[in-house]
């Protein structure tokens, strides 16, 4: 047999142990059409490679591709390949620390060895794509690393934490998940020392270390739920509650989950809320939904809202 066909039956073996967790000898065997002893073989090529394939014996033995301690080249179909090559382009600008340098690094990597079609539909996609960014704030992947494993393994994490005012306290949490809310990040966990569910901003820890203290998972709000809570009202000076005329469907169209919080209501009425902390950026923003609406509360935005008319009226010269 020659080196090529030999590589191209290495090949096919690995794209199989990438398709399902685990294959026995003779199925491999049957896939490749060649001898379980050629299956062990090339086996340990791939090992040779920095494949980390490992085998167990016995009934329901085989075959699994596993975690190794280098990222050895990945095989991808057309499929993979299109959906990898346009998620690394949207990742460039994220919020992530350095994911768009690494994105452009991989994306130029994954260019070279795609096909032209390939890379022409990349291309395509690319340019009938517009994406909304804001400002967002940064987060160290190695953080976002750390808080993941710790909220998969329920482990205790101990950080240092800034607060608003910019005092810093250590913290020790019992993590449950992160949410991102396409400017900030957001750890929803147990405070330990507060004894209760706190919103932690990722943007906002330092020096985060998981302890060997694991935790029996408590039953707990829906994170997203939570954390959107927490955002449009606790870090504001001024929390609006806002009545607009209008399906409620329409106005969360208009108002992002970071931003407010959007309650089905009666006879065509829906409850907006909102927080900031200058009131006549609230009233101004309320005012820009272009719906009836009536604020009840607090009274700073109603008065702000009052002010807002005369000048416009003023302007208009009505």
């Amino acid at each position: 047999m020659t080196v090529e066909a030999t590589t191209a039956r290495v090949l096919r073996l690995l794209a199989l142990l990438q398709r399902r967790p685990s294959w026995t000898a003779v199925e491999l065997a049957a896939e490749l059409d060649v001898t379980e002893r050629s299956v062990r073989r090339d086996v340990e090529r791939l090992r040779s490679l920095g494949y980390p394939v490992r085998a167990t014996s016995g009934v329901g033995g085989g075959y699994q591709l596993g975690a190794g301690t280098r990222l050895p080249p990945l095989l991808l179909d057309d499929d993979e390949a299109i959906a990898t090559a346009v998620s690394l382009r949207m990742a460039a600008g994220g919020t992530i620390a350095g994911a768009d340098e690494a994105a452009l690094r991989t994306l130029a990597k994954l260019d070279q060895v795609m096909p032209p079609r390939l890379r022409a539909e990349v291309r395509a996609v690319h340019g009938a794509t517009d994406t909304l960014t804001g400002s967002g704030v940064a987060v160290d992947p190695e953080l976002l690393v750390t808080l993941a494993r710790a909220c998969r393994d329920a482990v205790r994490v101990r950080f240092q934490y800034a607060g608003r005012g910019g005092d810093s306290s250590v913290r020790t949490v019992e993590p449950v998940r992160m949410v991102a809310t396409g400017r900030r990040w957001y750890l929803m966990a147990w405070d330990v020392d507060r004894d209760g569910w706190r919103t932690f901003r990722l943007d906002r820890m330092r020096e985060p270390t998981t302890t060997t203290w694991r935790f029996q998972p408590r039953e707990h709000p829906d994170p997203v739920a939570y954390v959107q809570r927490s955002v449009v009202a606790a870090p504001y000076r001024y929390v609006a509650r806002v009545r607009v005329r209008a399906d409620a469907g329409q106005v969360r169209g208009m108002v992002p989950p970071s931003v407010g919080r959007v309650e089905d209501g009666r006879d065509g009425w829906c409850l907006l809320t909102t927080g900031g902390d200058d009131p006549e950026w609230l009233a101004m923003h309320v005012a820009r939904l272009g719906f009836d609406v009536e604020v009840l509360g607090p009274p700073e935005v109603r008065e702000a809202a009052g002010r807002l008319a005369r000048r416009l009226a003023e302007i208009a010269g009505t």
